[in-house]
């Protein structure tokens, strides 16, 4: 394990529990990022400033985070825009036919205890170890 950092990844985690927290006690909504941003397909009044905000907040913590002097990983993807695109679509695909996805079923669904989340984040967790064995092992990408 070369880049383990648990102080990092202990603090982000508290963040992302906290932001989604935060979220369904002063909203009541799930911060499922699918959700969030398909949801300003079909607006209701009170709606575009929370979502608008929250999707602000995920674009710029990096950027905050990179001007308060951490240092932003490099990209480990070595694909083509093209692939980039199609993998884009595909997991919006997924998050659609799922009914949400990681952030709303694994952060905030087992957070609830929810059985519908367990078995939709045990299927994310299962099909994303099939693609990395795929795309490492037998195309060798």
């Amino acid at each position: 394990m070369e880049n383990f950092t648990p102080v990092s990844a202990a603090i982000g985690g508290l963040l992302i529990g906290l932001s989604a927290a935060l979220l369904w006690v002063a909203k009541g909504r799930i911060a499922g990022i699918s959700g969030i941003l398909g949801g300003f397909g079909a607006l209701r009044p009170g709606d575009i400033a929370w979502r608008a905000i929250f999707l602000v907040g995920l674009m710029t913590a990096p950027l905050l985070y990179g001007a308060a002097g951490g240092a932003l990983p490099e990209s480990a993807s070595h694909t083509g825009p093209t692939l980039l695109i199609v993998a884009g679509l595909l997991v919006g695909f997924g998050t659609r036919l799922g009914s949400g996805c990681t952030s709303g079923h694994g952060v905030c669904g087992l957070a609830r205890l929810s059985p519908r989340s367990l078995a939709a984040t045990a299927l994310f967790m299962v099909s994303a170890a099939v693609t990395v064995f795929v795309v490492r092992y037998l195309i060798g990408a």
